[in-house]
């Protein structure tokens, strides 16, 4: 039994090891051989909820069979009871909620009103130019057209009034401060 959990602890503990250090070596270095690993549709049942699981089994089933009086029916019992509550409770608690939030740096034309900005092409009263506005990390050139009917000169700072996102035209004003 010792040998069981022994192996179950050290083989977890070398695969977080290889996959931290080494995990994204390996697998641009395989090309995806390894994909059929990972099962889709049921996240809970992927590599790392897995591994911990074992990592868990083995620790937890050293502790039981070292510390207790236990007869080795009754560790197996609660050592596998152990590392499934673990385990669930790391996918619930951590990978789930990984997995739902969502890095993107897309946004909609609609997000800019209230963005301040700089003309990059001067705004006539009654016509186009261009804008150039920060969203997050990215800056990105917009056309644009004076929301009160006044001429912008090139450089300077503007707000965004408003957006006709059909058109993909900024409204905006000039901002004095």
């Amino acid at each position: 039994m010792e040998t069981l959990f022994l192996s179950c602890l050290v083989g977890g503990i070398l695969f977080a090891i290889i996959s931290v250090l080494l995990g994204d070596w390996i697998s641009a270095s395989l090309d995806g051989a390894l994909d059929f690993l990972s099962v889709e549709g049921y996240s809970l049942f992927r590599p790392t909820v897995i591994a911990s699981w074992v990592t868990i089994f083995g620790g937890a089933g050293l502790l039981l069979h070292e510390y207790t009086e236990l007869g080795n029916i009754v560790v197996l019992i609660l050592t596998f009871l152990i590392a499934s509550a673990l385990a669930l409770g790391l996918y619930f608690a951590y990978i789930r909620p990984m997995e739902r939030s969502e890095n993107s740096v897309g946004f909609s034309i609609r997000e800019l009103e209230g963005l301040i900005g700089e003309v990059l092409v001067p705004i006539p009263a009654q016509g186009f130019g261009e804008v150039l506005i920060q969203v997050g990390a990215a800056r990105s050139n917009y056309i644009a057209s004076s929301f009160y009917g006044t001429d912008i000169p090139s450089e300077a700072k503007i707000i965004v009034v408003d957006v006709d996102a059909s058109e993909g035209v900024l409204f905006v004003s000039k901002f004095d401060i």
